[in-house]
């Protein structure tokens, strides 16, 4: 991975040396297992990790997260590496979990990882993050139960954003803020927050 002079983040040298390690294992398991797309490895910084680390700023700094849809581990696990905050990783592919297991193990990152299904998780978190998992009302029905009174939704989109935002407000209530992405032009970071279905809502009034 060539981590370029000029970037909108700013990491320390170990935490570079940390995502030097993590670059090496991607690259080994993603001859075996389908973690990234070949095409985008050429551009590893860009596209993934620097992606990835734009969510940081609006991380609690203390509590937990949880990464729903894991995958190769972004945002959560390079999240988890460049920040310090305890991440809960979500990934049913067994293959991927085992990937994430040993990249947090090599790397020395503060993770836990759960190899299941989104709805059989029993905890919640302040602050559930996603990137290229489903559709935002779909997202939304898996995190809202995952979220703490008064915590937030951290979801990386791409261009449908707003078409999303229009579906899910149809069955959901919420405060959003709608930012753009520093590594994407037509992409957005979404930080959704007061989250009610209208379904409850409706039964409570």
């Amino acid at each position: 991975m060539r981590v370029p002079r000029e970037t909108a983040v700013s990491l320390p040298r170990e935490t570079i040396e940390r995502l030097l390690i993590f670059e090496r294992l991607l690259r080994r398991w993603n001859t075996r297992i389908n973690l990234v797309a070949p095409a985008s490895l050429d551009d590893l910084w860009r596209r993934h990790v620097e992606d990835s680390l734009q969510l940081a700023p609006w991380l609690p700094k203390n509590g937990l997260a949880i990464d729903i849809g894991s995958g190769a581990g972004f945002p959560g696990l390079i999240l988890a590496l460049a920040t310090k905050l305890p991440f809960l990783l979500v990934e049913a592919d067994q293959r991927k979990a085992s990937f994430l297991r040993e990249a947090a193990r090599e790397t020395g990152t503060n993770v836990e990882v759960a190899a299941c299904r989104i709805e059989a998780i029993g905890q919640t978190a302040e602050i559930v993050t996603a990137r290229a998992v489903a559709s935002l009302p779909q997202l939304l029905t898996l995190a809202a139960p995952l979220l703490k009174p008064n915590g937030a939704c951290l979801f990386l989109k791409g261009t449908g954003a707003g078409t999303e935002l229009a579906a899910a407000e149809q069955h959901w209530r919420f405060d959003v803020e709608q930012h753009v992405s520093v590594t994407h032009p037509d992409g957005m970071i979404l930080r959704l927050h007061g989250i009610i279905s209208r379904k409850q809502q409706q039964s409570a009034s």
